[in-house]
């Protein structure tokens, strides 16, 4: 199971990596997995206020559909285009190519609540 350190991770198993007052979300190695197949990526409109927590998305596998939830609040400012089209780059390369929104974050603080690498593995029984 591929946990990345240096990135953030939320119990719903999304992952967030920040650079300035933006954050990539996606989904972990470990949803993707969990899902299996992925067929099919519902993405949020550009320019939508979300608040954590809140389902912005789904996420669409052979055998089931999952929310895709806002990992912190903010507004999302670019959506994966290219997730359309390939939806299965989620299960293979769900850290890179696979990433699905990024979120201008209007509180960075939110990122404390959220678990380390380390703290995710543990809240997945690795």
């Amino acid at each position: 199971m591929n946990i990345p350190d240096g990135l953030y991770y939320s119990k719903d198993h999304e992952w967030i990596r920040v650079e300035g007052d933006i954050a990539t979300e996606g989904i972990t190695d470990y949803a993707q997995s969990e899902l299996s197949d992925i067929v099919y990526v519902e993405l949020p409109q550009v320019g939508r206020k979300v608040k954590k927590g809140e389902a912005i998305g789904t996420i669409e596998a052979v055998k089931t559909v999952a929310d895709l939830y806002a990992a912190v609040s903010g507004e999302i400012v670019e959506v994966n285009e290219n997730l359309k089209t390939s939806p299965q780059v989620v299960n293979s390369d769900p850290y890179g190519e696979g990433w699905m929104v990024k979120i201008k974050m209007e509180n960075p603080d939110e990122l404390k609540e959220l678990m380390t690498a380390d703290q995710y593995k543990k809240h997945i029984g690795q």
